[in-house]
């Protein structure tokens, strides 16, 4: 069996409709190596969710929804140890997610980017979209950047090509400990 070397992950946390998604594929076309674009849109859209059966009410989403979110951040750790280089898309509901993330990801090369965005550009490219329930972009905008430590902050009203160049400086001159490790210790000595 031949040795791997494991991958390393850009992890991108924002509010919904922050610009998470153009940001990312901005960075997979600019990055000099192959990194996959995983997010949760991803697995929904695919179809590997019972979606239909989820909204006639057949299957409570909510008695699901922790076992998907788990399920998602163990399979992170799957593919960096196979040697996959990711870009991930990510919304940190919660202190206890970010911490259970950091946790499943220790030891490993996580580059952890905040993506934010101003609440009324949030909530107009929200209705813009119309693939969200109105208001998660408001919900998300007022929590989910309190509890977290970047690696890097970007706006994510600004151009996505600009900001995928200033990550991938950020990026390659990353210096350890990164965030993950550092919010890992935090949580330890308090």
């Amino acid at each position: 069996m031949t040795s791997v070397t494991a991958g390393r992950i850009i992890l991108l946390n924002g509010a919904s409709s922050s610009g998470k998604s153009s940001l990312a594929r901005a960075l997979q076309g600019r990055i000099e190596t192959p990194f996959w674009h995983i997010s949760i849109d991803h697995l929904r859209d695919s179809g590997v969710l019972p979606t239909a059966r989820i909204r006639s009410g057949e299957f409570d989403w909510r008695s699901m929804r922790e076992a998907f979110f788990l399920g998602f951040e163990r399979s992170l750790l799957a593919y960096v140890e196979a040697g996959n280089d990711l870009i991930v898309e990510h919304i940190m509901e919660s202190e206890d997610w970010l911490l259970r993330l950091a946790d499943t990801l220790s030891g490993q090369d996580v580059f952890f980017v905040g993506v934010h965005c101003a609440l009324d550009e949030l909530e107009r490219r929200e209705l813009a979209r119309g693939d969200r329930p109105v208001g998660d972009a408001r919900r998300d905008f007022h929590r989910i950047h309190a509890y977290c430590l970047y690696d890097l902050d970007v706006d994510g009203m600004l151009d996505a090509q600009a900001n995928a160049d200033l990550m991938i400086g950020a990026w390659r001159s990353r210096s350890w400990p990164l965030a993950f490790e550092r919010l890992r210790a935090r949580r330890d000595l308090g």
